[in-house]
């Protein structure tokens, strides 16, 4: 008989056409090429349009019985053998199929648009134009059902589901990749809800700041005639020992002595990426001094090859108590400028 096709749909061969219907429905979730991409689509392709003609077939009730009677070689060459001679002994337990019959195979799409409500074009346009495009375009859920909304219309898509997503400033400065176990509620091929474990993986980039958004579409849990939640992560940035974020900026404090302020000094700076900094002082440092070094701060994220700046605070430490002989010498001395 060559394909069997009640094998495709995984029916009996006395299905009815709502179990066929049903059936195909099942199948067509599973298999169509938009909630398959990447590297199984075109093994998606192939089954999607097989499972498509198992039902043009099995649902046409010419096409079937030929099927049934002569198999699908018969079927797609339209050489169907004559009827047999009536004679006092023969009995014909089914009318014989039409000898002129001619093998129409109907379009995948068509019949996809057919079962699950919109025109071809409709259901074409809505899939291919959006990320997210079968679960729109379609309204329908993995039972095999209808999400109940009229043909044409968008079905209610459940609410996105935020979680923080904590990083150290060393992650946003040299980027990191993080990986996150997530469990949520699926409907299996059966159209019963499960509950399933995933690892999604999140590319931290260099520069992302505090509140920025990564969305995985449709990775909430599943339930009949709702668009799963989309799963956003927010970042949150972990306080760090030694710098503070101000945008772009890091800032650092630098504590040095009333006599390093007046006579100079060289400040060392480990940056986020474990270089050493060498920074000399050699003016007089006053109330509220701060040095800048330009591109050492954070990577500007839509910029990658500029960073901001690195601004370094100098507090001065002055003594907590000076003698008698050293008051006098700072006065002959500072007497002088």
């Amino acid at each position: 008989m060559g394909v069997d096709y009640y094998n495709i749909l995984k029916v009996n061969r006395n299905a009815s056409d709502d179990d066929l219907r049903k059936a195909y429905r099942r199948l067509a979730m599973i298999w169509h090429p938009d909630k398959n991409p990447g590297p199984k689509k075109h093994e998606a392709e192939a089954k999607f349009k097989q499972i498509s003609e198992a039902y043009d077939v099995l649902s046409d009730l010419q096409k079937r019985q030929i099927y049934d009677l002569y198999g699908e070689e018969a079927l797609k060459s339209g050489q169907v053998p004559p009827p047999p001679r009536s004679g006092p002994h023969h009995f014909r337990t089914q009318p014989h199929p039409n000898p002129s019959f001619r093998f129409n195979p109907r379009d995948a799409d068509d019949i996809y648009a057919e079962l699950f409500g919109g025109s071809s074009s409709e259901s074409n346009g809505r899939a291919r134009g959006t990320r997210d495009g079968f679960f729109r375009s379609t309204g329908a859920d993995f039972s095999g059902t209808s999400t109940g909304t009229r043909p044409g219309t968008t079905p209610r898509k459940a609410p996105p589901v935020e979680n923080e997503l904590q990083c150290s400033l060393e992650d946003l400065y040299k980027g990191a990749e993080k990986k996150m176990k997530i469990s949520r509620t699926i409907l299996d091929y059966y159209g019963t809800l499960r509950s399933m474990e995933e690892i999604l993986t999140i590319e931290i980039k260099p520069g992302w700041k505090k509140g920025t958004k990564i969305t995985f579409l449709e990775k909430g849990n599943q339930e009949p005639g709702v668009i799963p939640a989309d799963l956003v992560f927010v970042v949150d940035e972990k306080p760090h020992a030694v710098f503070v974020r101000d945008g772009n900026d890091l800032i650092v404090s630098k504590e040095i002595s009333l006599l390093e302020a007046l006579t100079g000094k060289t400040l060392e700076v480990t940056t986020l990426d474990r270089r050493n900094l060498m920074i000399p002082l050699t003016e007089i440092v006053k109330p509220g001094y701060e040095v800048v070094v330009p591109n050492e701060g954070m990577p500007i994220s839509k910029e990658p090859r500029r960073k901001g700046n690195l601004r370094i605070k100098i507090d001065v430490r002055y003594p907590a108590r000076l003698s008698e002989a050293q008051k006098s010498e700072l006065r002959r001395v500072l007497a002088r400028t």
